[in-house]
């Protein structure tokens, strides 16, 4: 089988590293599933917050019209991951909508309406520019610090964790999935030669490596302290 072609591209390659990124940002996708299960037997959405859902929507709109072929070339990729997450996000801020006092409903449905007036903005602007590679440094550096901003949220929980010495705030499969989809489209975007998917993916790798190393510390020094308890204490 050949993994790349004369031009000297790894098409090959950088399909397998866009399938993997795909199935591993499935894990991050489904991730919120147990809170929604909860707002919904609740019937309220108790003290969440839906703003990271409502960022993750804008996320994923950007970067999936960044890998539209009307801007950037051979990303579909981009194209299939984004549009699931989209959906994904979508389906969570209906139901976070549904469940939460009229306040937070009227001002979740504004921000919502503003994150698909500022897609369309972003899309109508770009497609009045005719010279493709502008248009493509201008989406990709969009899409690039949406990106960015995206992977150093978990700065936060990594700063609770070295505070609190406990990995309570930092589930384990969440930071693998987040670690393992960064580093296949980290090589989807090596693969494809383009700076604005291999970098925050890049960076996105990096900051994953470093949550699994603090959860990796912090889970085994609190096992350690745990063995050293005796099993049964006598106050004889």
């Amino acid at each position: 089988m050949e993994f790349f072609t004369v031009d000297g591209s790894f098409s090959k390659w950088k399909d397998v590293a866009g399938i993997a990124g795909n199935i591993f940002a499935f894990g991050l996708f489904v991730s919120p599933m147990p809170t929604f299960r909860r707002i919904m037997r609740n019937k309220s959405t108790e003290q969440f917050s839906g703003l990271p859902y409502i960022y993750a929507l804008l996320n994923c709109l950007i970067c999936l019209w960044y890998g539209s072929p009307y801007v950037s070339q051979r990303n579909f990729m981009l194209v299939t991951v984004n549009g699931v997450g989209a959906t994904f996000q979508l389906c969570y801020i209906i139901l976070f909508i549904l469940h939460t006092d009229k306040k937070t409903k009227m001002r979740m449905l504004v921000l919502l309406l503003v994150v698909f007036a500022v897609v369309a903005l972003i899309v109508v602007g770009s497609l009045q520019i005719p010279e493709k590679v502008t248009r493509w440094y201008l989406v990709g550096f969009m899409s690039c610090g949406s990106l960015v901003s995206m992977f150093a949220s978990p700065l936060f929980v990594i700063n609770l964790v070295i505070q609190t010495k406990s990995v309570e705030f930092m589930p384990f499969y969440l930071s693998l999935s987040t670690f393992l989809m960064s580093a296949s489209f980290f090589m989807f975007g090596i693969f494809n030669s383009d700076a604005f998917v291999y970098t925050p993916n890049g960076i996105g790798t990096v900051l994953g490596i470093v949550q699994l190393s603090l959860y990796c510390y912090f889970h085994r020094n609190s096992v350690e302290e745990e063995t050293k308890e005796p099993l049964i204490v006598s106050y004889v």
